[in-house]
Formats: C-alpha cells, sequence, structure tokens
C-alpha cells in the first residue's frame, strides 16, 4: 500500500485512432524498469505491445479494452490505464476517465486535432479531469508542432502553451529545448534511455528566448509570487513548476510536451511532467451521495483511516472467475476484508486483491485510497460501489451512451447455441454499451452496440473465445420516431365487465420539445389540472401509461422522443377509477394524439471523418455524396486531405470496402453518433411499408 498520497498518479493515456498511445505506454514501460524489451504494437517479432494482450488487438494493430498497469517514476507510483481510440469502445475511456485524477491527451504531429481527439477531450471536460498534451510522431514527414498547438486553442478551446521546443522535424528530429530550464535535451543509446542535456543550439537562442517569454507570460497567470519575479528579472524553476501545476488543477492551462514515442523521444521529459503537474488523489474533490440521507451529495476523501468507499468501474471474464476493476477513493481494502455493494447489500469477502500489469497480475495483501487495483470471485456490475458497512454510500454513476447499430445473429449448431448464451452474457456484463435480447416479433436474438466494427468484434471474439459459430443477419439501424405539431387529445376509457368498472377521461395535447427548450429531450410530462378534474392519486399513473407507450411508436415500432405530453383537463368516477384505468386512458391518449401530431422517422446522422492523400479528394467526395452525405468542410495539408460530412448512419454500411477500392487502400476514416435528423420521404416510405408487411394490423 502506498501511505504517501501525494506520490501517486492515476492518469490515462487517450488519443484520436493510430496517435501512438499503446506505443507510448510501452516506451514508459521500459523506461520506468518494468519491461525490459520493447515491441511494437503490430510487431514483426509476433509478440505486440504488452498492454495489447488480447490475440485480436494484436491482430488489427488497435486496442480493443482498455488495460491497467502500475509503474514507479522518480519515487512516484504511477497507475495508467491506455485507451482505446476507435469510437466504437468509447465506452471504455469513458469508464477510464470516471476513475482518473489526470490525463495525457496524445495529438499526432502531422494530423494534428482529429474527431476522436475532440471526442476524448469532451469526455476529459466531463469528468474535469485535468491534462498535458504530448505531440508525438515529430519524426514524420509534415510534423508542424506549433500548428498542432495553434488547433488545440482554436478546436478544442485549451489555453495551450508549449513547454518545448523541437529541435529539427521529420528525419532531423533529434531533441528537445526545455523553456523552464532552456537547456537542449537529447536522448541518446539504443533505444534513447541516456538524457542528455546541453546548450541551446545557437541557431535557436533567439527562437527559444521568445517562447520562453510566450509561455512565462501564460503561466503567471496563475501565480502572483513568478508576475512579481518577472517584472524583477528574478524568475527561477521554483516559481514556474507550482505556477503551471496550479494552471493545470484549475483546468485552465494545458502545456504541451513534445516527441517520438516510436524513435524513443521526449518519453522521460513527459513523465517528469506528469509527476510534477498531474494531480494526487488528494487534489482532486471526489464527490458520492449518502444512499440513508435521501442521496444528498457527499464528499469523499482520500483518508487511509476513514471508511472504506471504492467503485467497480471495469469487469473481466477471465480464466479465473470475474475479474473487478475497483478504484479506491477513501479507507483501505485489505485481502480477507468483508465489503457490502451498495447497489444489492450484498457483502463480499475480499479473496484475492491484485495488481494488474496488461494481463499479468501481482498479489497484495492491501490497497489504500487512490490506488486502482483489480478484485477475485466478485459478482458485480460495471458502476458498483463498494464500502465496508459503516457507509452507505453510492459513487456518481459514468455516462453510458445509448447503442446505435443492431445484428441480428443465430447459432450454427446446438453446441454453439449453449456458448452464445454464455458469451453474450459475459459480454453483456463486461462492455455497458453492448446489448443482447430477443426481438419478440422476429424471435431472433439480436445485439446492438456503437459501430459495425464493434460488433464485429464480439462476434469474433464469440468464434474465439467460446468456439461459438454464428450467422448474422443485416445489420439494422436505431431509428427514433417523434411528433412535427403540436395535437390536442381528449381520450375516454370506459369498461364495463360486471361488479365495478374501470373508468379514466384524460384530456391535453402533445408538441414537440425544441432544440434550446429547457429540461430534458426525450420526453416531458406537464400536469396543469385544476380543481381536482383528475384526483392527484391518479396523475402518475396517467403519466405511466404515457411513458408505456414511448417504448414503440406507431409508424416503425421504433422508440418515441422529443415529446412534450400536458394534460389540462378529465374526469373520474367515485367508483370505476383506478390507477389501472388512468394508465390505460394515458396509453389511448397517446395513440389518439400520436396520430394527430404529424409523426415523423428520425434517423441517426453519423459525423465522418475521411483522411487520404490529396489526389484521391475527388474520389473521397464521391463516396461521401453518393451515401446521402452533407459535406462540412475539407481541409488540405501538406498532400493530404481532411473532409468531414455528416452522413446517415444506415448508408454506411461497407463503407471500408468502397474507401478502400477508390483511394488504392491509402485512405482512412472514423466515424461516430452525431445527432437525430428527420429521415427523406424516400427513407420514410421504404421503412413504413418492411414495417406493415412485417407486423399485421394491430388491434387497439
Amino acid at each position: 500500500m502506498f501511505s504517501d498520497l501525494s506520490t501517486i498518479r492515476n492518469i490515462g493515456i487517450s488519443a484520436h485512432i493510430d496517435s501512438g498511445k499503446t506505443t507510448l505506454t510501452e516506451r514508459i514501460l521500459y523506461y520506468t524498469g518494468m519491461i525490459h524489451a520493447i515491441h511494437e504494437v503490430r510487431g514483426k517479432d509476433e509478440v505486440g505491445a504488452v498492454m495489447d494482450s488480447m490475440e485480436l488487438e494484436r491482430e488489427r494493430g488497435i486496442t480493443i479494452a482498455s488495460a491497467a498497469t502500475h509503474c514507479v517514476w522518480d519515487d512516484h507510483n504511477i497507475n495508467i490505464i491506455d485507451t482505446p481510440g476507435h469510437v466504437d469502445f468509447t465506452i471504455e475511456v469513458e469508464r477510464a476517465l470516471r476513475v482518473l485524477d489526470g490525463a495525457v491527451l496524445i495529438l499526432c504531429g502531422v494530423a494534428g486535432v482529429q474527431s476522436q481527439s475532440m471526442t476524448v477531450d469532451r469526455q476529459m471536460k466531463r469528468y474535469n479531469v485535468p491534462r498535458i498534451a504530448f505531440i508525438n510522431k515529430l519524426d514524420r514527414s509534415g510534423a508542424n508542432p506549433a500548428k498542432i498547438t495553434g488547433q488545440l486553442r482554436e478546436k478544442l478551446s485549451h489555453n495551450a502553451v508549449m513547454m518545448q521546443l523541437p529541435i529539427g522535424l521529420e528525419a532531423d528530429f533529434n531533441g528537445v529545448v526545455d523553456l523552464i530550464t532552456m537547456k537542449a535535451i537529447y536522448y541518446e543509446g539504443d533505444n534513447g534511455e541516456n538524457i542528455v542535456e546541453k546548450d541551446i543550439p545557437e541557431a535557436m537562442q533567439a527562437e527559444a528566448e521568445t517562447a520562453r517569454e510566450e509561455m512565462l507570460d501564460a503561466v503567471s497567470m496563475f501565480s502572483d509570487e513568478l508576475m512579481e519575479a518577472i517584472l524583477e528579472e528574478k524568475v527561477t524553476e521554483e516559481l514556474i513548476h507550482p505556477a503551471v501545476r496550479a494552471g493545470v488543477l484549475s483546468l485552465s492551462l494545458t502545456p504541451v510536451y513534445l516527441g517520438s514515442a516510436y524513435k524513443n523521444k521526449g518519453v522521460q521529459t513527459l513523465l517528469n511532467a506528469v509527476n510534477r503537474y498531474l494531480p494526487a488523489p488528494t487534489d482532486i474533490e471526489n464527490t458520492g451521495v449518502d444512499l440513508d440521507n435521501d442521496e444528498a451529495e457527499v464528499i469523499i476523501e482520500s483518508d487511509l483511516e476513514k471508511s472504506t468507499v471504492a467503485l467497480a468501474f471495469k469487469l473481466e471474464d477471465g480464466r479465473y472467475g470475474q475479474l473487478t476493476y475497483v478504484r479506491v477513493y477513501q479507507g483501505t481494502l485489505r485481502k480477507g476484508s468483508s465489503i457490502i455493494n451498495s447497489r444489492t447489500g450484498k457483502k463480499h469477502k475480499v479473496g484475492r486483491l491484485v495488481r494488474m500489469h496488461s494481463n499479468e497480475m501481482q498479489d497484495i495483501e492491501d490497497a489504500g485510497c487512490g490506488d486502482i487495483v483489480a478484485l477475485f470471485g466478485i459478482d458485480c456490475a460495471s458502476g458498483d460501489t463498494f464500502t465496508d458497512g459503516k457507509l452507505n454510500y453510492a459513487m456518481s454513476s459514468m455516462h453510458v451512451p445509448d447503442p446505435v447499430i443492431s445484428l441480428s445473429i443465430k447459432p450454427k449448431d446446438q453446441s454453439s447455441q449453449d456458448n452464445m448464451g454464455k458469451a453474450l452474457g459475459r459480454f453483456v456484463r463486461e462492455d455497458p454499451t453492448f446489448r443482447a435480447g430477443v426481438d419478440p416479433e422476429s424471435n431472433e436474438t439480436v445485439i446492438s452496440g456503437m459501430g459495425e466494427l464493434h460488433l464485429e468484434v464480439y462476434v469474433e471474439r464469440m468464434l474465439r473465445e467460446y468456439k461459438c459459430e454464428v450467422e448474422t443477419g443485416a445489420p439494422q439501424v436505431a431509428y427514433r420516431e417523434t411528433i412535427s405539431r403540436k395535437a390536442e387529445f381528449t381520450y375516454t376509457h370506459k369498461k364495463q365487465t360486471g361488479g365495478s368498472g374501470q373508468y379514466g377521461k384524460v384530456s391535453g395535447y402533445l408538441e414537440p420539445i425544441e432544440q434550446d427548450d429547457e429540461g430534458p429531450k426525450d420526453f416531458q410530462f406537464v400536469s396543469k389540472i385544476k380543481g381536482g378534474a383528475i384526483p392527484t392519486e391518479y396523475i402518475p399513473a396517467v403519466e405511466k401509461g404515457f411513458r408505456a407507450s414511448l417504448g414503440k411508436g406507431r409508424l416503425i415500432g421504433f422508440p418515441v422522443l422529443g415529446l412534450r405530453v400536458v394534460i389540462n383537463d378529465g374526469s373520474s368516477h367515485a367508483v370505476d377509477s383506478s390507477e389501472m384505468a388512468f394508465q390505460a386512458a394515458g396509453r389511448g391518449a397517446f395513440r389518439e394524439g400520436f396520430a394527430k401530431a404529424r409523426p415523423i422517422i428520425m434517423e441517426p446522422i453519423m459525423k465522418l471523418e475521411v483522411e487520404g492523400p490529396s489526389e484521391f479528394q475527388g474520389a473521397i467526395l464521391k463516396t461521401i455524396m453518393q451515401r446521402r452525405g452533407q459535406i462540412i468542410g475539407t481541409v488540405d495539408n501538406e498532400g493530404f486531405t481532411q473532409v468531414t460530412a455528416d452522413v446517415p448512419l444506415s448508408e454506411m454500411f461497407g463503407y471500408s470496402t468502397d474507401l478502400r477500392s477508390s483511394t488504392q487502400g491509402k485512405a482512412e476514416f472514423s466515424m461516430e453518433f452525431n445527432r437525430y435528423s428527420p429521415a427523406t420521404a424516400e427513407v420514410t416510405k421504404e421503412l413504413k411499408e418492411k414495417y406493415s408487411s412485417k407486423i399485421p394490423d394491430e388491434e387497439e
């Protein structure tokens, strides 16, 4: 257990696809002595990077599941989580950032701020995670760190400040100038392990002095002492470091570091910055809710002596059962002690406690607050809070995006049938963005996720890990239904079947929720009942009736969103009215109002970003236009073109093949969910025809 909390750093490494996250983590592990040989992501030696422990990750050269590790640098204990770049695995980034205190945002020295850089930046802002930026791949042709720092300011609104200047660029990149010490730093030796400080090259002296002035100007905003020292020309390193740290912790400053992880340059200086500027657990205020006190907000303190509070943020089914990754927020977790799941009230014994190093484990006796460790054999869900029973607290939950794509699957034979159930049960527990269920109409098993790649990986994992062969159906898009105008309703539910009957009358109107309206955007229920026209105790039942109708729209059977229901009149019967009657009245009123409110179908629109050589710009634009894409912008950058567009998800199936064949395999793309937008008349007609042919007319 680490008793000095000020020396703990919990950091995440986040970036766009192929920016070098796993390569950087591999170098960090090498320089901190955790590994003794460096392997590349798609290793020619067929070993692959330590953090990509899944066979599928090594084959594809991508990170699929976030991996945790621990290392020590300059007497600081650093817990690192390497996260995926693909937006399909966005939940891995989301849950990592939920439990981390700081982050390193990596940017490619050539491509700069890309679509997924914006997504991870939004996630960091959601959890108030302080960050340092690292501009990687400065050895590549077209690298320009000054331009990328400008993009950080313009595209991500960061107060980005370069702490270093590159010595040479592209093939000539061989070191950095440190603007705090005003020394040139070179990384020598076979793997860049020897750091050599020299005087700044004469040709760079004037540029370095100007850059240092800019840096001091930005940093002095966070320290009155430093500002005075600048005026008196008595600036020291000891004054600069606390000022930078204050800026980083207040989320008002992003120091920018430079290097090339692949060429073993800049990693050790980045580690020094992590220790100096990113927060310790004691610098972060964590909050939870007190379940015994009406979920009142409480401060969770990083104090080893207080009652234990820990959050399970990630689950994995390993060879020895469920492995639960936990972040300890308060108190101490000890092997052999008892902990209670505050969601289920179940008591568990901590049988085995381990510190993770990718897929390897080191057994430990205890873990203190601020630490990230794993437990064995504890049955829980992702996002559960554990306490020692003295408190009944729960940590605030993480944001889980809804799936946008579905696929029907069926096993090829009986042995696959049993294994498919096991595999789906495990994947649903591990990944909150992956859903599985049976379609009541077709009786098929349907899996849903964040994109084609997401589902493709799970189908592949079923085959590899469970020997389960499945046939997949055509992908289905998660459409939604909404209304386009205000419509009134007056519905009376009346049934007489001998004895007491059922009676409930509801009047009011439905209207669309506009984007700038306050409150939730999916559904709002407003009661304007006066004079007891509907008794107060029945109003929640009316709302329940409306809510029950939202799950399946009347156009194509997809969920309804963007709807406000206002009830303003009605009537009840002294004997025949009941909660059940008013629920039925709510359902009937929804049917009546929805039909009159000119319902429309909404389709998911994806934000697409395509990058490729400029010579293929015409071909790239053509592939987008053919798929009903709307071009948002194109940027040409030294022989490369970057196209941003909005495209309906339904048109994006098989796009990777189309793009590869149009650009000789030289272009790549990424996409993420952007918004729901009304479907065209043609698409609406096609979907309605398909739905009506599948479903017999419903009796109301």
